[in-house]
């Protein structure tokens, strides 16, 4: 428990005495007056006390003058008793709460306009493309269902007759295009329909091998090559490729 005393800056006085008519001397008026402000007679020695009230015990105005200021004294006791009490329920209470509400947690996260958002549909289906044609082009199944997932009218038409004429001429392919497309125009511009795509494939490990022996088969030098994509938004919200043209090795340094 916590104990606050209260300190003021009061002149030292003596005891209050009575005066030949029972009345209090103007150091003792003082003396009591302050007392009653402070409360600092609570200090004075209880037999001093009491000896003053025998005293006065003459003069009935000043016995209930001391009275009132014994009153005064202890009910300046109560005050401080209950000022400890009170400290030390909030010592051992729980912290108060704060008076400012936490803020709100922010989002960072910005939303796709549907320009991006076309662009990046068209990417990834130009990718997958690429993927399921290479997919395919293990084995020459030019008739494989997974053609038509990302490619359809020309495109799709000039993916089957390549993995065709491989089937027929009894080559497959080993490996993996790489690409790197970007968009390189969007129509119409706020809410596009149609992503023309560039890339710059490289074609070094994406071989045609013998089917029946896997000995590397002569199709032309690999490497580098500019490919241009048309990419379109189909009828069900799919992105599909329509059609594309790939340049000579060389077209484009990647």
């Amino acid at each position: 428990m916590i104990t606050f005393y209260v300190l003021l800056p009061v002149r030292t006085l003596r005891p209050p005495t009575l005066n030949p008519t029972g009345e209090l001397h103007s150091d003792e008026s003082t003396w009591s007056a302050g007392a009653t402000r402070v409360g600092l007679a609570a200090s004075a020695p209880p037999g001093w006390l009491a000896r003053t009230a025998q005293r006065s015990s003459t003069n009935w105005g000043t016995v209930m003058t001391h009275r009132r200021s014994t009153r005064l004294v202890l009910a300046v006791f109560i005050t401080a008793g209950g000022v400890g009490l009170s400290a030390c329920s909030s010592d051992n209470g729980a912290a108060p709460a704060s008076p400012f509400p936490a803020s709100p947690p922010t989002s960072s996260t910005t939303v796709a306009s549907p320009a991006d958002l076309a662009k990046q549909r068209a990417i990834a289906a130009y990718l997958g493309m690429w993927s399921d044609m290479a997919g395919a082009a293990t084995t020459s199944d030019w008739q494989s269902a997974k053609l038509a997932q990302n490619a359809t009218g020309e495109a799709l038409q000039t993916i089957s007759r390549s993995l065709y004429t491989d089937h027929y001429n009894g080559l497959v392919t080993e490996g993996r295009l790489l690409n790197h497309p970007k968009p390189a125009s969007a129509e119409p511009q706020d809410n596009p329909t149609s992503v023309t795509l560039t890339d710059c494939g490289d074609s070094t490990n994406w071989l045609k091998y013998r089917a029946d022996n896997r000995q590397r088969a002569d199709d032309g030098p690999s490497g580098h090559r500019q490919i241009e994509a048309l990419v379109k938004k189909a009828v069900d919200g799919s992105w599909k490729v329509t059609t594309f043209a790939v340049h000579e090795v060389g077209s484009c340094t990647g």
